[in-house]
């Protein structure tokens, strides 16, 4: 007997992933490599702790493994991003037939999913770049899924894909054709930008709830009260992290301030430069995680300049509503990345039903999210859409007020404080632009354009005699 699907690299979420499509009726073929002493017989040992893998094959020998596989094979490659993606691919080639799919299911940086798409094309392999969000316990249970790739490739993998996604509220599978190669790693990588802001808003909005004397309980009990408008899967952890207690003590309290990453932000803020594109929340939300890991630099700091902070003068609806102007505008950049990078690069992009599949599964799930779905059907950029205005004109005081008074607190509100900068930014008609270009001409003859010349033709003028 041959499997109908290949999965490859049995981390956490090799394994869930694994477990989903033996849950949904699929056989699979299973490889982890065999390291002496460090990775013995992994994929045997868990095929023999699930019983949803009873008809699993198993396997630590890469040519067997292969041949397990019904042909034209489909292969789902999770590992680590980077060289060892292409390490594997080299390792598979010699065993592999014409016609053959490989699918990366890792965070690879998608101008490297466009080269190996087109090297493999040269093998005669099909190759898709597959954005996987969730989690382990989104791998396991339906994570939402974002394929780039040819759509004569994707038709072919679809079943397995459809199937093993989580379900949106028309039970419609979390996954769709995002476009050709590299959109679908694209995607997936601002999916990440977008949840590095999210995360760092909760962190500031904590921040300032924490300042005006709240226990992380206060703090949870506050964000649950603002569930049932604002609702998302990173605000339940969140209640759920603060009001985690150990030996009776707050966890929260004991973790330390360093933050990490694992380099999905840097490729979004590296490619909304490229782009031209101001995702200016992203780029706030991965240089404050860069601070935090300055912690030693922190602890002097604040001791040489004597910092003191002080409980801001605001109310907990002020909080709510600076988060949420804030949440719209990270959500506006994010979208209108992929939005540009869909027209940069002709990849036709759906919107709405990017929207849709970000509707459950993923980390970035939330009642937002499904009112964006309906919202991109008419704009690709959503703050031009009626019911957007509308909230927006309602909450610019509020975070103008949230800003100025943690300001004054000396509170750090990075991304908070940059959604009101953008924002005022993008809506004022006549901006201080013009100084800069006159700099530019000034010092490099870059020349300029007149606002009183209607041709549009660029100008250079001698600044000094």
């Amino acid at each position: 007997m041959k499997s109908e699907f290949g999965l490859f690299g049995l981390g956490v979420m090799g394994k869930s992933l694994t477990r989903n499509l033996a849950n949904n009726g699929f056989t699979v073929s299973m490889f982890n490599r065999h390291i002496k002493g460090l990775e013995e017989h992994v994929a045997i040992n868990f095929k023999n702790e699930h019983t949803e893998l009873t008809n699993a094959l198993a396997f630590d020998n890469l040519e067997a493994f292969v041949k397990s596989i019904q042909t034209p094979r489909k292969i789902m490659l999770m590992v680590n991003a980077g060289k060892t993606i292409d390490y594997v691919i080299a390792d598979l080639l010699p065993y592999l037939s014409k016609g053959d799919t490989l699918i990366d299911g890792g965070n690879s940086n998608y101008k490297d999913t466009k080269e190996r798409s087109l090297y493999l094309k040269s093998k005669y392999i099909y190759f898709i770049g597959v954005g996987v969000s969730g989690g382990e316990e989104g791998a396991l249970k339906g994570p939402s899924i974002m394929p780039g790739g040819s759509k004569e490739t994707y038709d072919a993998v679809a079943p397995f894909l459809e199937a093993i996604a989580a379900k949106d509220k028309a039970n419609l599978p979390c996954c769709t054709y995002i476009g050709p190669e590299g959109s679908g790693h694209f995607v997936k990588m601002v999916h990440n930008g977008i949840e590095y802001a999210e995360m760092q808003l909760l962190a500031e909005v904590y921040d300032i709830l924490r300042t005006n004397e709240n226990t992380p309980t206060d703090i949870a009990n506050i964000l649950e009260s603002w569930q049932p408008l604002a609702n998302s899967y990173l605000l339940e952890i969140t209640i759920d992290i603060l009001r985690k207690k150990e030996h009776n003590e707050w966890l929260v309290d004991k973790i330390m301030d360093k933050a990490g990453n694992k380099g999905t932000g840097n490729w979004t803020t590296i490619a909304t430069a490229e782009l031209g594109v101001p995702s200016s929340l992203i780029a706030s939300a991965l240089f404050a995680r860069y601070t935090s890991f300055y912690k030693s630099d922190r602890v002097q700091l604040n001791t040489l300049y004597n910092k003191q902070t002080t409980k801001p003068s605001i109310t907990t609806k002020d909080v709510y509503d600076a988060y949420q102007f804030a949440r719209i505008i990270n959500h506006h950049q994010g979208i209108k990345l992929i939005a540009v990078a869909s027209k940069t690069f002709k990849w036709h992009i759906n919107l709405s039903e990017v929207a849709r599949i970000w509707t459950n599964g993923c980390i970035i799930r939330s009642s937002f999210m499904e009112e964006l779905v309906e919202v991109l059907r008419e704009t690709d950029s959503i703050l031009n859409h009626s019911a957007i205005v509308k909230q927006v004109n309602l909450l610019k005081p509020k975070v103008n007020n949230a800003v100025a008074q943690c300001v004054l607190a000396e509170i750090p509100i990075p991304c908070i404080s940059e959604s009101i900068n953008f924002f005022n930014g993008l809506t004022t008609a006549n901006s201080p632009a013009n100084i800069i270009q006159a700099q530019r001409d000034y010092f490099g003859a870059h020349t300029y354009q007149r606002i009183d010349d209607e041709t549009e033709a660029f100008h250079h003028t001698k600044w000094i005699n």
